[in-house]
């Protein structure tokens, strides 16, 4: 009996403010790598962030490397007119399309719509399961849709 190769791709910030929008609380990274890890071999796993330079943010990224991602940062950038940019969609996209021949089950964290092509992309080409954890209330439908299997991010997920 093989166990299932998994890779696990965390949208830092899209948990971060959905979880703290629908439920005024943090996710819990911890239940969660237990939760999918479990009988599986980890291929590899990415924590995706905005780095803004300021400690309680270098701490918790700290606490995403002690439980075993490996935390890829962009610099925040506050634009002219006010508005932000930090988004890692694209890099995401590159490291999911990178992994998915190496293994079985695409772990995402995300609610964002825009992935719904990569993970339909990814079972057609590569024939990879993929696994979605969301906010049900602020996860796209279409993106529920394009994965086998979405994880509501509730109570047992929070801390």
């Amino acid at each position: 009996m093989h166990r299932e190769k998994v890779a696990i791709f965390a949208d830092v910030q899209n948990i971060y403010y959905t979880v703290k929008e629908s439920y005024q609380r943090h996710f819990n990274y911890h239940a969660f790598w237990s939760q999918a890890t479990a009988n599986r071999e980890l291929v590899a796993a990415f924590a995706y962030a905005i780095d803004k330079g300021d400690s309680k943010q270098q701490g918790f990224q700290q606490i995403l490397r002690n439980i075993g991602f490996e935390v890829k940062l962009k610099p925040y950038i506050q634009r002219m007119d006010g508005s932000a940019k930090g988004d890692w969609d694209v890099g995401i996209t590159l490291d999911v399309i990178e992994y998915a021949p190496e293994v079985n089950v695409i772990i995402l964290l995300s609610g964002d719509g825009d992935f719904d092509l990569l993970l339909n992309k990814i079972r057609n080409a590569y024939h990879v399961a993929t696994e979605v954890y969301g906010v049900p209330a602020l996860t796209a439908p279409s993106l529920i849709n394009a994965t086998e299997r979405f994880i509501a991010i509730e109570d047992k997920l929070l801390l």
